[in-house]
């Protein structure tokens, strides 16, 4: 009970609730700033007509354990690649999730548009399955100075045509997890591109980056994600981050690695704001349904 009070009044200490006067304050710096809109709509089975923001989405899939609800965002997004070792992923995994039907009916239903990578990790089968059913397939085997994901996103960037890009957003499937270079690599793709929508995935959580130069609105799916999330400050310290809707409301806060960031904290409302002057890594967990 000690250690219970301690860590309680350690987080009253840090997280203090906003004053009447400092919400003010950031409702002004919301009006002046433009707002960027953010939902994970795609993790429910149907996308409201209302959704906000109304978004084009590409699925990415990369070389880990496919999320249980990749058939949903399959269904969701207009393009699909697959980075180098994601297409065995797709071509072993998919049919797993329809255990009652033909494992090749599976596999040609859910054919990538685009294989993109160096090519060290692709089966020779699964590279002949989806090339005879039409799959681009880019060879970047020289380019040994960018990951897999990079070049993916890159791809989605510059050479995907018939593709709505002006209000894209990226998911990225088997982002998280596996050996944590590779994670950290991942997050520097989603800094290196911050212009960019990306959204990485797991089973258990999700994690986009939250750009300083906008006030950030995020409009929380109560039924599939939450409660627990995080916000950690990426790239330089923050000296000064605003929130509303956290049980842990941060107040001005400063956050830097080797002191204080905010993990662990929970959401209390459907919509919480963010406003700060360093980007921000904004995670929240998926619900296991």
């Amino acid at each position: 009970m000690l250690r219970l009070q301690a860590i309680i009044l350690a987080k009253a200490k840090h997280f203090t609730v906003p004053s009447p006067s400092s919400l003010r304050l950031v409702k002004k710096r919301m009006i002046a700033m433009d707002l960027m809109h953010h939902s994970s709509c795609f993790l429910l089975p149907t996308i409201p007509l209302q959704r906000r923001p109304s978004l084009t989405y590409a699925l990415l899939v990369l070389n880990q354990n496919l999320p249980r609800f990749t058939p949903l965002l399959w269904n969701h997004a207009q393009l699909h690649l697959c980075a180098d070792g994601g297409a065995n992923r797709l071509y072993d995994e998919m049919p797993l999730f329809f255990p009652q039907e033909d494992a090749s009916d599976v596999r040609r239903r859910y054919k990538p548009d685009v294989i993109k990578g160096d090519m060290d990790s692709i089966r020779r089968e699964v590279l002949e399955f989806y090339a005879s059913l039409g799959t681009e397939i880019v060879d970047k085997s020289h380019d040994q100075d960018t990951t897999d994901l990079h070049k993916c996103v890159t791809y989605i960037r510059d050479s995907a045509s018939g593709l709505d890009k002006s209000n894209l957003c990226i998911l990225v499937v088997g982002a998280l997890g596996g050996r944590f270079d590779h994670e950290m690599g991942n997050l520097n793709v989603i800094c290196r591109f911050s212009s960019m929508r990306i959204v990485l995935l797991s089973n258990d959580s999700l994690i986009h980056l939250l750009p300083r130069t906008y006030c950030h609105v995020i409009h929380i799916q109560t039924s599939v994600e939450g409660p627990h999330c995080g916000l950690i400050p990426i790239g330089r310290p923050s000296k000064s981050t605003t929130t509303t809707g956290l049980q842990w409301d941060l107040n001005n806060t400063a956050m830097e690695f080797g002191g204080l960031v905010s993990t662990s904290n929970i959401v209390k409302k459907e919509k919480v704001t963010v406003q700060s002057d360093c980007d921000l890594l904004w995670t929240i967990s998926i619900k296991k349904l």
